[in-house]
């Protein structure tokens, strides 16, 4: 979230990075075969919503609507600033890199999870952090330090994605992470890049950042503690379903999807997930090569036929890109 002292304000368009965007989301289009449904939808509604081309721009409300300010929340009871705010952004560096981290996230995220599943987990951590967001600037109030934040204005998907990365560092296999060129465990990254995104854009907002890395901490500690499946997945899973049904009668007659992978069945028919066995990537059945390193599935049986330092550099470039 990037934060703002006063309602006045409107960010300057300068129309440069959203073109880079566009370019680096093709490249990794053309680089995996497909980019996940749900994450690609994500990146085009924070970025129509940022340019309100033709007639959005009547049709949608402006920031100084949708400000996330817990005081106004809290006063007029209202869920349109905390809901909205989120997919609202200051400028476009703002916007794009936002959009890069959703772009890396959302592939690894959405790819071995599916895209139900995914898009539930968006939608709770989305609740999840505005709250934690509000509660923490509501808390402040009892320690009468209530200026600096519970009349603070902020927009921006950062807090989801800080949820985002406490819930990719939390697999196994996730040991260490490069935050803005410092190399660190993967469990404390996300605390990392908090303070070294606070100690380099002061107008960032804390509260939404630290807000997203406790509601990732709370999902996770929430998935564990039930066992049965997500009743928001199992709503939107039916919902896909109805509306799909007839895509999947067109495609019962063909072998393949198009894009790299062999596709004979579902992902979560198929078991999910094969991880590479040199950079320990976990990747979705549908691909027939690592997504990470490019090696080939099912080639490699034995690691040591690699030197040390290549099964090393592998393992490296999950973190670099």
């Amino acid at each position: 979230m990037d934060s703002y002292g006063g309602v006045g304000w409107r960010g300057r368009v300068s129309r440069g990075m959203v073109p880079l965007l566009a370019l680096h989301v093709a490249n990794e289009y053309l680089r995996l075969g497909h980019i996940p449904p749900v994450t690609s939808g994500l990146i085009l509604t924070n970025t129509l919503l940022f340019l309100r081309p033709g007639p959005l721009h009547r049709l949608l409300p402006s920031i100084n609507r949708v400000w996330f300010n817990p005081h106004l929340i809290f006063k007029n009871r209202d869920l349109r600033r905390f809901f909205l705010s989120a997919f609202y952004h200051v400028n476009e560096p703002h916007l794009v890199y936002n959009m890069m981290s959703l772009l890396w996230k959302g592939i690894q995220l959405e790819t071995s999870m599916g895209s139900v599943e995914f898009a539930s987990m968006v939608a709770s951590l989305l609740a999840l952090s505005q709250g934690a967001t509000l509660i923490l600037a509501k808390s402040l109030l009892l320690f009468d330090y209530d200026a600096p934040y519970y009349s603070q204005f902020s927009v921006g998907f950062s807090g989801v994605l800080f949820a985002l990365k406490v819930v990719l560092n939390s697999r196994p296999d996730a040991d260490y992470s490069v935050v803005h060129g410092l190399v660190v465990p993967s469990k404390y990254s996300a605390w990392a890049e908090l303070l070294l995104i606070q100690l380099f854009v002061p107008d960032a907002s804390f509260l939404g950042h630290l807000g997203g890395i406790l509601a990732g901490i709370l999902y996770l500690r929430l998935r564990r503690s039930f066992s049965g499946p997500n009743p928001l997945t199992l709503l939107l899973g039916g919902f896909v379903k109805a509306l799909s049904w007839p895509l999947r009668f067109l495609r019962s007659s063909r072998g393949r999807l198009s894009g790299r992978g062999r596709v004979g069945r579902g992902l979560a028919d198929a078991g999910g997930v094969w991880r590479c066995p040199l950079c320990t990537f976990d990747n979705s059945e549908w691909l027939d090569a690592c997504e990470m390193c490019s090696t080939a599935r099912g080639t490699i049986n034995n690691r040591n036929q690699f030197s040390v330092f290549e099964v090393r550099q592998r393992r490296l470039q999950r973190f670099v890109r």
